[in-house]
């Protein structure tokens, strides 16, 4: 009964798609079954469940977690704020010199705000709502592939949520990938956060610039067809006040000098203040704010609560053994098997959303995608690479099924779709085939690390026993 995780993980998949219930109760449905199924035949004792409800707790007192109701209340208010209105207004004026304007300002506004709104469905819909109609001329498969595509500039732009999430996950990984037979650990130390963060830009970088091309070549053409937007002093003045404090959080937590937390509690009060200042919200709207602050992050916690119950039970049939054995003892080459590991990563994300992929997919399959590759870093960006590209593959990725049913813009043939996407996903595909490659890539930002073939030798057991003895021998103070 090995393979019972695998039927899970099946069993999943389908009920997501054909009941369209959340995915948190069946994530808790399916663990239940499966586990009353492994109590009946005697697989496991059910006393071991109880390591459940220590183990959640351990999680939701996790600083990182802490953080997730505060890019969800920040999300929030970027939707309901004209501060979004007023950066893609000064960014249309900026680019209007290049051509293709409204793209290009699209694509700026997801680079900033993505990073502070949360999660793909949050910039989805923000994004939707003020690019979407504001593309002029372009046609609306180039529209919806467009703003698709800006959605899901927070998944490797750091230091987004998903980001440090998934940093977060990847040092857990690093730490199970170090205890696979025959795996040697490349560094001296595990990865951290820091580290996964440091990776990502650079690549992240060249996804951007690759897109903004790719933007301003299917855009060009419909500028002249677009009426110029031009941004009053009171949004000038607010979109550069705006991207000087987003800039300065992001960067104080890429470097390390402020915590996510502080960071999105930082970037919430300072929203809020503004809010209340400017009276952009009535008594109503506030109410809508916190309610749906609170209905978004009790979501994503509920999720948190049965992706830790599914891992649980599936670990208990044994299936994350039975894969680590598989794929380590694969015949094929070890990139070859990397590969396919990270082809299974992309089917997931096909139909699940990337916190989905972080609490379920994730802690599964990256400790073996490490130990093939013996990078923690490069496994970390090409498994972001990865879920973005899953995102924007019609008719099911997450970021064009959310902008398709929230732009209001006319319906798009699949087809259609795929040809307008394509020069984004070639660029996205380029830049993976880049890291695949070359994992230097990733280390560009690194710190100096000490080789562990630089360190000081382990001290021998000897001189362990010949310092206990010295120390022994020593007078009383």
């Amino acid at each position: 009964m090995n393979t019972a995780g695998l039927w899970m993980l099946v069993a999943l998949a389908a009920l997501i798609v054909a009941t369209g219930l959340p995915v948190w109760a069946l994530l808790v449905g399916v663990a239940s079954a499966f586990a009353a199924l492994g109590m009946a035949t005697g697989l496991f004792d059910g006393a071991i469940l109880s390591a459940l409800a220590p183990r959640m707790i351990n999680l939701l007192e996790h600083d990182l977690l802490q953080a997730m109701p505060l890019y969800v209340f920040v999300g929030v208010l970027l939707q309901r704020l004209p501060l979004a209105d007023a950066l893609f207004a000064t960014a249309t004026r900026i680019f209007r010199p290049l051509g293709a304007a409204p793209s290009l300002a699209g694509l700026a506004v997801g680079t900033l705000v993505a990073p502070m709104n949360g999660s793909v469905a949050s910039s989805s819909a923000l994004l939707s709502r003020l690019v979407a109609p504001r593309l002029g001329a372009l046609d609306a498969g180039k529209s919806v592939a467009l703003v698709s595509v800006a959605a899901t500039i927070g998944v490797v732009v750091p230091p987004s949520l998903v980001l440090i999430l998934l940093g977060d996950a990847m040092l857990r990984a690093h730490t199970e990938a170090s205890n696979l037979p025959g795996f040697v650990l490349g560094t001296t130390r595990i990865v951290n956060t820091q580290d996964v963060l440091h990776a990502a830009l650079v690549p992240a970088a060249c996804v951007l610039a690759l897109w903004a091309a790719v933007a301003w070549l299917q855009g060009r053409k419909s500028e002249e067809k677009v009426p110029a937007e031009r941004a009053s002093r009171a949004q000038a003045a607010i979109s550069l006040i705006a991207t000087a404090v987003i800039v300065l959080l992001l960067g104080g937590v890429f470097i390390g000098k402020i915590f996510a937390v502080e960071a999105a509690a930082t970037g919430g009060c300072l929203l809020a203040g503004a809010a209340l200042a400017t009276r952009a919200l009535d008594r109503g709207q506030w109410r809508s704010v916190l309610l749906e602050t609170l209905a978004l992050s009790g979501a994503l916690f509920a999720l948190l609560v049965g992706a830790t119950t599914f891992s649980l039970v599936f670990r208990l049939f044994g299936t994350d053994r039975w894969l680590a054995e598989l794929v380590l003892g694969s015949p094929w080459p070890p990139l070859a098997t990397a590969a396919g590991v990270l082809l299974l990563v992309a089917l997931c994300a096909w139909v699940l959303d990337a916190f989905e992929m972080i609490f379920v997919i994730i802690p599964i399959v990256a400790p073996l995608l490490i130990a093939r590759l013996g990078d923690a870093q490069q496994a970390a960006v090409l498994l972001l690479l990865v879920l973005q590209l899953s995102f924007l593959l019609p008719p099911m990725g997450y970021a064009v099924l959310m902008v398709r049913a929230r732009s209001g813009l006319p319906h798009v043939a699949a087809g259609t779709l795929l040809r307008a996407m394509a020069p984004f996903i070639a660029a996205q595909v380029a830049i993976g085939i880049l890291v695949f490659a070359v994992p230097r890539v990733v280390h560009l930002l690194d710190d100096a690390v000490v080789p562990a073939s630089q360190q000081a030798p382990a001290a021998s057991e000897q001189d362990i026993v010949k310092q206990m003895e010295e120390m022994a021998r020593q007078p009383p103070p």
